[in-house]
């Protein structure tokens, strides 16, 4: 089960008697941009109390922490919420002899084989020789520090070179370039034994014990770090007692509790459960220094146990680890708005703000003018991830990715540029740092499509003064589309919401059609094929909120859910698909219902809301980003007034309780 606060996770388990747990950082990445865990920790107890009748591990929301029991023995494992660090505190009735392990698979210096591509950013163009190097580990009598530090060459060389930007090099942001992480286990009590090797699910390691002899009370702590020296890694002791760790981390969260809640009963009491399990888990980065990843966040495990296909180390995730999905990486901050939880949307607006010198250069060097061109598999230096950037040949737009998928797709920057703002019209969030970031972000669009227009012809508008945005991307499934209708949405909605009144006069109309005698939201004016199975004809309902309820061409989006017959093929609760949220957005009570009760049942793992894959990586985490939205639009929805919609698509029969936040808090 997780457990975890400010940046870290662990996953801890008991098993044969021992208690285990991965632990894991934001921001640990190595020369390949793979996220890379702290190491696996056990604890064994002499007579193996937590074999018997009397074990029980549990997971207490209202503190954050993970308490184990075995007979005569108790165990408590919490992450501080304002620092990175762990505790293990362990209370016995008798005096016991208890063993402590570090296991790394990190002991040595280990080839990346092409099966294990995507956990960094090389993918399928990774080099022969591509390795993730050894961590230092340096024992002490009662404590153990270990670290890694990226040598000077990373991928983020082989892009920029590969993305033809030499030129610039020197003046773009690398995130990676001779970063040090780490950490220090101090285990008070114990003593160094001696190291040790084995093999856990499908990887071998090695093990660095401490003993301790007849105790009674002891708390172990664990300290991670980045972008420090060597040193204070070795010596460091700085931060909060675990006393009061305990009494600030479990105020934090009670209080996190009273932001917002959602209970119900019968039919609705799994669905609210699983929502309260899954934000727990986002709580666990609340500060982190990247945002939570939508492929596994900080609780991956042994990837054997998600695919058998994968027999890796637990370094690995499907979708890599600096590189951000942005189609993907939205849903699972949109529902922050509405749960109360704006100061966690911080690592995801600060990432973007980061990346953002990057992406206007790069615009300025390809094509000479203004603005920030995001692309959707983007690293987290800001460029296009080096192998879906595709091959160029000369005479290529070498600003576009060659890629099937990902051509001409850039507007989902928009939606993070539209959290922004809605964040601050929720709680007032001071924004000011951020507005760089929307204008260059519209300032593309703007600029580019009339750059386009003016290669391909000779005036940069249509006759009416609006601007073509062709060729263009409806998500990655409309390919070399005319006037997509969800750019248009993003657009429209951004610039109202900005305030941009020039743009907002520039910006062409939603494309609508009629089927069977009905009007629909249309994917574009044109396209040239379809290359994906998701529904870009429903994002002016949600994330864009033109159509739905309140509004008065809400038959318009439901004819478009009910009978555009890409849209109803395409229907599906599986992974990160949006169905369970427009059903709600439109009052389609049952369909809501039927999609948000499969979105949110059990996962397949012991810990409920760990999911499986799906179209990513275990614990599906942008699954989890779109049921909570899902189960709050079916309690609370705004009219554009900012009148509010209560139960919009909530069965009456089911009673349920509930907190949620709306537009000015």
């Amino acid at each position: 089960m997780p457990c975890g606060g400010h940046d870290v996770g662990m996953n801890v388990w008991v098993e044969n008697g021992d208690i285990l747990f991965y632990l894991s950082k934001s921001g640990m990445l190595d020369e390949n941009n793979t996220l890379l865990k702290a190491g696996r920790f056990r604890l064994n107890i002499k007579g193996r109390p937590f074999d018997g009748k009397d074990f029980e591990q549990r997971l207490c929301l209202d503190d954050g922490a993970v308490y184990i029991k075995g007979k005569g023995i108790n165990v408590r494992l919490w992450a501080d919420v304002y620092q990175p660090k762990v505790f293990v505190e362990i209370n016995s009735k008798q005096k016991t002899d208890a063993t402590l392990s570090y296991e790394s698979w990190r002991y040595r210096d280990r080839l990346v084989t092409k099966a294990e591509c995507q956990q960094g950013s090389y993918k399928w163009n990774i080099p022969k020789d591509c390795t993730t190097f050894a961590d230092s580990i340096k024992a002490a009598e009662s404590s153990i520090a270990f670290w890694h530090k990226n040598r000077d060459y990373t991928v983020f060389d082989y892009t920029v070179t590969k993305e033809g930007l030499d030129e610039i090099k020197d003046e773009l942001y690398n995130p990676i370039g001779s970063l040090k992480f780490g950490g220090r286990i101090d285990m008070p009590g114990f003593r160094f034994t001696g190291t040790s090797t084995g093999a856990y699910a499908s990887t071998d390691f090695k093990a660095w014990k401490y003993s301790a002899t007849a105790i009674k009370q002891t708390t172990i702590s664990i300290g991670l770090y980045t972008n420090e020296n060597e040193e204070k890694m070795l010596t460091a002791k700085s931060g909060l007692s675990a006393k009061k760790s305990k009494t600030f981390s479990s105020k934090w969260w009670h209080e996190f509790w009273q932001r917002s809640f959602i209970i119900a009963e019968g039919e609705g009491a799994k669905m609210a459960r699983n929502y309260e399990l899954f934000r727990y888990m986002l709580g666990c980065n609340a500060y982190g220094e990247y945002p939570t990843k939508f492929n596994g966040s900080l609780f991956t495990f042994d990837p054997v146990y998600a695919d058998p296909k994968c027999p890796f180390t637990p370094d690995f995730r499907k979708w890599g680890g600096g590189t951000m999905t942005a189609q993907n990486q939205r849903l699972v901050y949109w529902p922050m708005l509405k749960s109360g939880d704006w100061d966690m949307m911080k690592a995801q607006f600060d990432t973007y703000l980061r990346m953002l010198p990057n992406a206007t250069k790069r615009t300025k060097f390809y094509w000479g003018h203004d603005g920030a061109s995001f692309s959707e598999q983007i690293e987290n230096c800001g460029l296009p991830n080096p192998a879906e950037y595709g091959k160029h040949k000369p005479g290529d737009d070498p600003g576009m990715d060659r890629n099937a998928w990902l051509e001409y797709q850039w507007d989902t920057a928009l939606e993070f540029c539209s959290m922004i703002l809605q964040a601050h019209k929720y709680c007032g969030m001071n924004i000011r740092k951020y507005e760089p970031l929307i204008e260059q972000c519209l300032i593309f669009f703007d600029e580019h499509y009339q750059y386009i227009a003016k290669k391909l012809g000779v005036k940069p508008l249509t006759a009416d003064g609006k601007l073509m945005l062709y060729p263009s991307s409806g998500c990655e499934t409309y390919k070399m589309a005319y006037n997509p209708s969800s750019v248009i949405a993003a657009l429209k909605t951004v610039t109202e919401q900005w305030g941009a009144a020039s743009l907002a006069s520039r910006i062409p109309d939603i494309p609508l059609r009629v089927i069977d005698g009905d009007t629909c939201i249309a994917p574009a004016i044109v396209w040239a094929r379809i290359q994906n199975i998701e529904t870009p004809q429903l994002y002016p309902v949600f994330p864009w909120r033109i159509y739905g309820m309140g509004r008065e061409n809400l038959q318009i989006g439901r004819n478009t859910y009910l009978k555009d017959p890409h849209a109803v093929e395409m229907h599906s609760s599986k992974g990160w698909k949006q169905d369970n949220i427009w059903a709600a957005c439109l009052g389609l009570t049952d369909e809501a219902f039927r999609l948000n009760k499969e979105k949110l049942a059990d996962g397949p793992y012991r810990f409920p809301a760990f999911w499986d894959p799906g179209y990513d990586w275990a614990p599906d985490c942008n699954k989890g980003g779109a049921s909570m939205i899902g189960l709050q639009e079916m309690l609370l929805q705004e009219k554009p007034d900012g009148e509010i919609i209560l139960f919009p698509a909530w069965k009456k029969d089911i009673n349920v309780k509930f907190r949620l936040k709306a537009t000015g808090g």
